[in-house]
Order: C-alpha cells, then structure tokens, then sequence
C-alpha cells in the first residue's frame, strides 16, 4: 500500500472517533450553558422539576413556562388603555402564539429567536424583570408571555381567577379571555378577579401575557373559591 493510501485509512478510521469527539464537546457545553443559566436566575427562580407541583398554602401558581420578553418599545405605561393593550397582545409574534403548550426548552421565532423556559418561582409573585435580566434580556418596554397547565381533581364552579401584574396583563384559561388589567399598574395581589368560571376536571391551560414600558413587571396568579378561599388541591405541571 502506498503512503497515501496508508494516510487515507488513517484518516478514515478516526473520522468517527472526531466526530464522538464534537458530539461529546457539544453536550457538554450545552450542560455547561443551562448550568450557568440555572445559577444567572437563582435566587428568583429554579428550574422545574420532574413531575407536578402544586400552589403555595396561599393558592398561588408558582410553575410556568416562560417565553423571553419580546421586544415592544413603550416609553411610558400610562398609554396603557384597554384598546391599546388588546390590539398589543392579539398580535401575533410568533407562530403557535394560542396554540399547544410550549415545551421547555423550545426556541419561536419572533423578531429574535426566543427560548421558553419552565421555571419554579421562588415567591408568590413571578418576577419577570429579574427573568429578563439573568438571561440578558431586554427588561424595559417588552412582553412577556407565561403558560402553565392546571390539573383539577374535579369539575370546581364559580370559582374566580385572581390576578395581579405589573403592568398591564391579559389572561386566558382554556382559549378564553378570563382577566385584563389595563392602565399603568403596580403589582397587587388578586388585583383584579375574573367573572365566575368552570375549572374542568383535569387539565386546564393558563395562558397569560403581561406588557411594560420602563419600570420592574411581575404578576401572581391564583384560583379562589365562591366563597373568596384560595383553592389548593391542585397539580400544577407544565406539560
């Protein structure tokens, strides 16, 4: 055999241990990413963890999958109307916008590709601002979209979605418009509560979006009963 020849079955042979080569690299800097992603959202927010969560003892929703902010240049809030916001949020940016449930991880293609993320929040209240700025992300004149996924052990009647965001915020369950909060708004807890609704039995999909011009953006999301008790008894996942 030739020297060439020698060379070329060299070559060939460790092509595939090259390419185990890269693969390996690649995995491990995708670990090594989400690692300092993990750390970047800390103390705000934890990653979700394998299987259902349920609400804190006071009935707030603290896991959702939450989109990077898309960008929306507002230099102030006080033009905030329900026009406004209604015709800021039926916009679609980005394909799948009310569709299936985003899986973790997920890139859209808005302007920018954007990542969703299924996060546990480590307080009532969903700091949106804090998510944008571990990531690196706009934080000022944006929207945020949130999902979560709600499993009721049964059929629950006149129960109320209660609402708080800062700023304004719309929000659905199950493909229907349940809350809007219009106007510039400081974040308050249960803010604003929804007409009476059904909670199905078993799953049941939140979906909410919350837009800001300059200042901090947030939102606490909970169910409460006819009776103005928070509901617990629920699985909270984001599949």
């Amino acid at each position: 055999m030739t020297i060439a020849g020698i060379g070329r079955r060299r070559a060939w042979r460790s092509a595939p241990l090259l390419a185990l080569g890269m693969l390996a690299g690649l995995a491990s800097g995708a670990v090594g990413q989400e690692a300092a992603t993990t750390t970047a959202l800390a103390p705000h927010f934890a990653r979700a963890t394998p299987g259902a969560t349920t609400p804190d003892s006071d009935g707030f929703l603290r896991r959702w999958l939450l989109l990077e902010p898309i960008d929306k240049p507002n230099r102030s809030n006080s033009g905030f109307t329900a026009t406004y916001v209604r015709q800021a949020l039926a916009t679609q940016y980005f394909p799948g916008q009310f569709g299936a449930v985003p899986r973790d991880g997920l890139l859209v293609q808005a302007a920018t590709p954007l990542r969703w993320h299924a996060l546990d929040s480590t307080a009532f209240d969903v700091k949106l601002f804090d998510f944008a700025k571990a990531l690196g992300k706009p934080t000022y004149g944006v929207i945020f979209w949130a999902v979560t996924v709600v499993d009721s052990p049964r059929e629950m009647r006149d129960v109320r979605l209660a609402v708080g965001s800062n700023s304004a915020s719309m929000w659905w369950l199950n493909g229907k418009e349940t809350v809007g909060l219009f106007n510039d708004r400081r974040m308050v807890m249960d803010d604003v509560l929804s007409d009476r609704v059904t909670l199905r039995k078993g799953r049941n999909v939140i979906r909410g979006a919350v837009i800001n011009g300059p200042g901090l953006s947030d939102f606490c999301v909970r169910f409460v009963g006819a009776d103005g008790r928070p509901i617990t008894d629920l699985k909270i996942d984001v599949r």
